[in-house]
């Protein structure tokens, strides 16, 4: 059940394995507030975190499901539609994609249905870390590129490595900048 204080939500996603988990255990300066597993796709719920006392960051089940029977990928499906499209707190969904891979089918098909259906999201690449400094920068611009062939705004984005804040400070400001104009 979601909450039905009006707060902003700030909801992160992102396929099994793009460390949705450990992006928001540093957002919020806590190790274990989301749990991490080296199992891909645990989190199976819509968990709230309120931060502040003023807005919620929300942990969504990922998209890229490892391991589920068909019976549980629609249940996660329609969770995730019903709360995307439906859920009138949502201020902004936060797309986690691993910096490391070449653009995948699955999150543009899921990048595409957001921007079909007027969500606002912007993109956050994790695990920069795992890049030398000067491919991070390249490996971004490739991606956004890959989303222009078909898109005439391109959402923000943000590079950040979980490991060492990369990132960090600008996610928390352009969630603070949001939250002056609601």
């Amino acid at each position: 059940m979601c909450p039905a204080d009006g707060k902003a939500e700030y909801a992160f996603i992102g396929r099994s394995n793009v460390g949705k988990s450990s992006l928001i255990n540093a957002l919020t300066q806590r190790k274990n507030l989301a749990l991490t597993s080296s199992t891909p796709g645990k989190t199976m719920c819509i968990n709230h975190f309120l931060v502040n006392e003023q807005w919620y960051l929300v942990d969504l089940p990922g998209y890229g499901y490892a391991q589920r029977s068909k019976k549980d990928i629609e249940k996660f499906q329609t969770m995730i539609s019903d709360y995307v499209l439906k859920r009138e707190q949502l201020v902004c969904l936060f797309v986690l994609i691993d910096i490391r891979h070449d653009p995948q089918k699955v999150d543009l098909a899921f990048l595409n249905f957001l921007g079909s259906h007027g969500v606002p999201f912007a993109i956050v690449f994790t695990k920069a870390d795992k890049l030398p400094v000067t491919k991070t920068e390249a490996a971004a611009n490739k991606y956004m590129k890959t989303l222009q062939e078909e898109w005439e705004e391109l959402p923000p984005y943000f590079i950040t490595s979980s490991a060492n804040k990369l990132g960090r400070e600008e996610l928390l400001a352009y969630i603070e900048d949001i939250n002056k104009n609601l």
